[in-house]
């Protein structure tokens, strides 16, 4: 495909969405939607974000500077990328550990969680995180307990409820998580009061190493809600998932209770990353998704065939990518560490200082600092603000 020049692109498109499943619904979210220029842009420049940070944190993990778990969200983007841009930036989200990208998108810079990933006091949280764990204002983590995640996102929800707040919120988990009782605990409660959360799983085919047929009797995941209803996404299309996403949230904003979305992906690398990915798939059935499915790849020929950006301007973005999380990654191998003070803030929420067993010396026997924040200040940094 030649190059266009600038003059040459439109400001807007439209596209037709993937076809939707639908359970206990009678109308689907649109089929033909309009794509800006700077929305087309915007997205692909995102995606490609997460896929950068994604592939950074690997090569950290590898250099043994990210300790403990690490899971990543490589093949995966559509589904972020599309769910935030249909969200308020009032709306609660809760997910698992593959966490990162989530964070980038909901206020995170990349030095914030590549500095987090490398347990630096530049961190989301000032290292003390981690992979698993990073938080922003609407963001509620970053889990490590297999479906822990989808009873507190209910809880959120029903917060918005019990305030009066039009939103949502995003509770999303695996098909391997899909099982767990409480789950199916929280549907029920949900239902019963009307509370607007959208349980979200993002089905990438396999739990840890074990394929979605074998663990789970029935595979559509958007109908386990039996009385909950529920809505299938093809979630490589970014698109799709977005206009999805926004159907979920006027009709949970209605009134009319929760919604099971599942989104259907792929995760291109191993569960984590002591996982090769190839003992329980072959190589064959990975490369074959990486060539014909990647949601990047895939979004890219699309705007550029429709004339909303060049070539040109995507390799910019590229370039501009790799150059920022580059920066990220030099910035979190020169940052420092937070002070063994750090250990004893954070432990309670707007409580005086407190008695610690368990300290080294006298001085620090009474807590000095309530968060870490202060401790930050105190040492002249920049502490992590949560804007309002």
């Amino acid at each position: 495909m030649g190059v266009r020049s600038l003059s040459s692109t439109v400001n807007e498109a439209t596209f037709q969405t993937r076809p939707y499943k639908l359970h206990k619904l009678d109308t689907p979210p649109k089929s033909e939607v309009v794509v800006t220029r700077d929305d087309a842009i915007h997205y692909y420049r995102e995606m490609q974000v997460i896929r950068r940070l994604e592939t950074a944190a690997g090569n950290l993990y590898k250099e043994k500077i990210v300790r403990g778990f690490c899971h990543l969200y490589t093949g995966q983007e559509a589904c972020a990328v599309g769910m935030h841009a249909a969200m308020d930036k009032d709306d609660g989200l809760i997910t698992s550990y593959r966490c990162h990208g989530w964070t980038y998108l909901l206020g995170s810079t990349v030095v914030e969680v590549i500095s987090e990933l490398s347990g630096k006091i530049s961190g989301n949280v000032y290292g003390k995180g981690g992979s698993m764990h990073m938080y922003e204002r609407t963001f509620f983590g970053g889990n490590g307990i297999v479906g822990a995640q989808q009873a507190l996102g209910a809880g959120v929800a029903f917060a918005h409820k019990y305030n009066g707040k039009k939103n949502v919120c995003f509770t999303l988990y695996g098909d391997g998580a899909a099982n767990q009782g409480q789950l199916f605990e929280c549907t029920n409660m949900a239902k019963l009061w009307n509370v607007p959360v959208i349980f979200v799983c993002e089905n990438n085919g396999y739990g840890m190493g074990t394929a979605a047929n074998r663990a789970s009797a029935d595979t559509n995941y958007y109908t386990r809600g039996d009385f909950v209803p529920g809505i299938w996404v093809d979630a490589m299309d970014v698109i799709s998932v977005r206009e999805a996403v926004q159907y979920c949230r006027d009709y949970a904003n209605a009134g009319k209770g929760p919604l099971m979305l599942e989104l259907a992906t792929y995760r291109f690398v191993g569960h984590s990353m002591s996982d090769p990915g190839t003992g329980y798939r072959t190589r064959e059935e990975v490369q074959e998704a990486r060539k014909t499915r990647d949601p990047i790849h895939g979004f890219k020929d699309k705007i550029i065939a429709a004339n909303l950006v060049t070539e040109a301007e995507l390799k910019d973005i590229d370039k501009s990518v790799r150059k920022e999380v580059d920066d990220a990654v030099m910035h979190a191998h020169q940052d420092g560490v937070l002070p063994w003070e750090g250990l004893y803030t954070d432990l309670y929420h707007n409580t005086p200082p407190q008695f610690i067993r368990g300290c080294i010396t006298e001085e620090s026997i009474v807590q000095p600092y309530t968060n870490s924040s202060e401790l930050v200040k105190k040492l002249g940094l920049k502490p992590k603000t949560y804007s309002a």
